[in-house]
């Protein structure tokens, strides 16, 4: 790596408007820092370095007019964020005399850029005729404010400065849930909680009443049952004023090998909250200039009286169309008496249990039928489950084919009645995010049936599904419909049980007369399914 040190400022010493920006200098060490370390190293630091154009959009939000502001970055990395805000505010903010900046870095090998770009931002602002002072903080952000997420039951809670902007692209990992910083945000934790969740509600905490909150992180915060604890805290305290999402999972972060599909969000902490959210969407970069910019209701948004308060972004006419289409069905599958719980079967602790026919000596076993007087159950995995079709069995090595009936093995299995068979995870490479593929008792001679851990299926408790229901909805799951309004609060390959508990469906009777139009024709292609879908149920929007 270059001597850090020789990286000086360009024109650092002629007159304003002619030196670098801090940001172009921040820029450049960040460049070369991200350079010499591995892709290991930023991965397993959640490193992931804001370019120069999105840190303009995010500081374009800010909104602050007084003339003294305090200014937190949690995880400033080379402080390119802190310097194009700054720089954002003397351009707009002519009253600006005073700046007050507290930024936290924790990496050994960052620190000196990060403190060498700062002290270079407050020569840059004496220039400017604007005091900035800095303060680099070296503790880790959560441990150093926990305190923050005990000040409601804590007698001896001191209250901390607090902040009038809070700007950030914060380290993204999962912790274990043994981690001293999931422990001391237990608040906001579900499982194996993903750090940036943490920051966003902990600097929620820090800022000042109308103080305004810039993040950019993944979107997977948006549902899902991992960050229902968070979504709860977080946005009882922040009300949503922007979103901008990437539509491109490879543009945003593209020289960090980033794959996440990302959301920037601009938030205020206000008690009287705002009817309106201002949702805009670029693919990447390239068109981040002209993006497709719409205003949508908040209640349509998010319903911060429902259970899950699921974060909504649409970012089109037809998007929009969808959710009222959604908005207007009446029913869900605890409505029906249908529920959906995950594969009992886990593949590496039910090894014992778990047999290959072709290996193990026992021929007569076939797609119809199981030998050995039903002592073996059909095992159906994810690759199994196609669009409205079951392919089994499928001879892959370490996929067992079926499954012991036996005494021990009982907890694992199923009764042998109508299913639908959904995946728990879509590929990258899926059109679909919903893939489901209806099963029917007969379509094996077993009492049990097993399913495999990354697998859901949907059931009915007390009685079953009839086959009418079954197909009509799997063709829903399945449809373009279903998988539009999938992505408008999924960001990820995840399909959660939680959300689809929640999912509104329309009529149990157009359900079933659904399937029974499918069943009649007698073609359960998706093709077919999805064209007969689109004809109950066309979004109307304007082209």
């Amino acid at each position: 790596m270059e001597n850090r040190n020789s990286i000086k400022p360009i024109n650092q010493d002629l007159p304003v408007g002619q030196a670098e920006l801090p940001s172009l200098f921040a820029d450049r060490l960040g460049l070369l820092y991200a350079s010499s370390v591995s892709q290991l190293h930023k991965k397993e630091n959640g490193q992931f370095f804001t370019p120069v154009e999105i840190a303009g959009l995010m500081a374009s939000y800010a909104e602050f007019e007084g003339d003294s502001i305090r200014i937190l970055d949690p995880g400033c990395g080379s402080a390119v964020l802190s310097c194009v805000l700054i720089e954002h505010l003397a351009n707009t903010n002519k009253n600006l005399k005073t700046i007050e900046l507290v930024a936290y870095e924790t990496d050994p090998e960052l620190i000196p850029i990060s403190q060498q770009v700062l002290d270079y931002l407050e020569k840059w602002g004496s220039q400017e005729g604007i005091y900035i002072k800095t303060k680099l903080q070296t503790e880790d952000f959560i441990l150093h404010n926990a305190d923050c997420f005990h000040e409601d039951d804590d007698l001896f809670y001191k209250p901390v400065e607090q902040f009038d902007i809070v700007i950030s692209n914060p380290p993204y990992f999962k912790l274990s849930i043994d981690d001293k910083r999931a422990k001391v945000a237990k608040v906001v934790v579900n499982g194996h909680p993903n750090i940036y969740a943490i920051f966003m509600a902990l600097s929620a905490r820090l800022l000042k009443e109308n103080g305004e909150l810039i993040f950019i992180t993944p979107r997977s915060y948006a549902a899902g049952g991992y960050f229902k604890n968070f979504r709860e805290y977080f946005f009882n305290i922040i009300d949503l004023d922007k979103v901008h999402l990437f539509v491109s999972r490879k543009d945003t972060f593209s020289r960090d090998k980033v794959l996440q599909e990302t959301v920037i969000i601009k938030g205020t902490k206000r008690t009287k909250p705002k009817p309106q959210v201002i949702i805009s969407s670029s693919s990447g970069l390239k068109d981040l200039h002209a993006p497709l910019i719409k205003t949508f209701p908040k209640k349509d948004i998010i319903d911060l009286d429902s259970k899950e308060k699921i974060l909504y972004l649409p970012t089109t006419d037809f998007d929009e169309a969808v959710l009222e289409v959604f908005k207007n069905w009446p029913g869900n599958l605890s409505k029906y008496n249908i529920k959906i719980s995950t594969g009992p079967v886990v593949a590496f602790r039910a090894r014992n249990y778990l047999r290959d026919l072709q290996n193990s000596g026992d021929v007569n076993g076939t797609v119809n039928s199981v030998s050995h007087a039903d002592s073996l159950a059909p095992l159906f995995w994810l690759h199994n489950v196609k669009q409205m079709i079951l392919q089994w069995p499928i001879v892959k090595p370490g996929k067992e084919q079926y499954i012991n009936i036996e005494e021990k093995s009982m907890s694992l299995l199923i009764p042998n009645k109508n299913y639908i068979l959904l995946r728990r995870f879509s590929s990258k490479d899926d059109k679909n995010r919903l893939i489901a593929a209806p099963y029917f008792c007969n379509y094996i001679h077993s009492d049990f049936i097993g399913v495999e851990n990354k697998v859901n299926y949907i059931y009915r408790p007390k009685g079953h599904l009839e086959r009418n229901e079954v197909v009509g909805l799997c063709a829903l799951l399945n449809s373009s419909l279903f998988d539009s309004y999938f992505r408008i609060f999924n960001g990820n390959v995840n399909v959660s049980a939680t959300e689809l508990k929640e999912m509104s469906l329309p009529p149990l009777d157009t359900i079933q007369e659904i399937g029974n139009t499918i069943i009649l024709s007698n073609d359960f292609s998706v093709e077919n399914t999805n064209r007969i879908v689109n004809e109950y149920f066309e979004p109307v929007y304007s082209l």
